[in-house]
């Protein structure tokens, strides 16, 4: 059964952790087609990106699919954390001040790369031991040489696995997962309540099956004040 408004507010003000999807929700786009487009590729690469987020397909054969088209090296990732560094979304920054303030721990759970999302955690003060992401792996001399299977972030229902050993390593009873996407949601359970962010992009059925679907980072930080 789906929690009432009421109750998952009431998660959120007592939440012993937090943790955000980083991709169309920290941050204003979505990496992997950033770095597409910065390799010429990027309209094959957006559709099949819509359809990971709808949750059409399995995360890992998306991100399989899209890696092998578009091959970047560790050169072009560089660059483009460079030229186009990750634009962060209004109000997160605030937000996650507002909660370290309070004691209460930040994680980034992504789907994306952790060379694009660590930049985004330094932006932010998170600890980069609070990032979970992707890891591109390259050759000694810098192509493309597939990413790391074994992360729990490359699999469907990653973002769930990261949150159960989160509870285990840190014993938090807790824990609320922020995000825009179909990986987002399906963490909840573990955690203890979903919070649906369209201040990106509105997907229709996340905000359909969300208790409290939020625009701005600014209701979430009116709500912390309430305390």
């Amino acid at each position: 059964m789906m929690p009432t408004l009421f109750q998952t507010k009431e998660v959120f003000r007592r939440a012993e952790a937090v943790c955000f999807d980083v991709d169309s929700t920290v941050i204003k786009e979505e990496g992997i087609d950033e770095l597409a487009k910065f390799c010429g590729v990027g309209d094959a690469v957006t559709e099949m990106t819509r359809n990971a987020m709808c949750g059409s397909v399995t995360f890992k054969t998306a991100l399989t699919e899209r890696l092998s088209i578009i091959r970047c090296s560790r050169e072009q990732v560089n660059k483009l954390i460079t030229d186009h560094p990750p634009q962060l979304t209004p109000g997160i920054r605030e937000l996650v001040d507002r909660l370290h303030l309070r004691n209460i721990k930040v994680f980034l759970i992504s789907g994306g790369f952790r060379c694009i999302v660590e930049h985004v955690a330094t932006q932010l003060d998170i600890p980069l031991h609070h990032v979970y992401a992707n890891r591109i792996k390259f050759y000694f001399n810098g192509e493309y040489a597939g990413f790391d299977e074994s992360q729990p972030t490359a699999e469907t229902g990653g973002k769930g696995k990261v949150i159960n050993m989160l509870k285990e390593q840190y014993g938090f009873k807790t824990v609320v997962m922020i995000g825009d996407g179909a990986t987002d949601l399906e963490a909840c359970p573990p955690a203890s309540a979903f919070i649906g962010f369209g201040g990106n992009v509105i997907r229709q059925q996340i905000k359909e099956k969300s208790s409290w679907y939020v625009t701005s980072f600014g209701e979430l930080l009116k709500e912390l004040e309430m305390i």
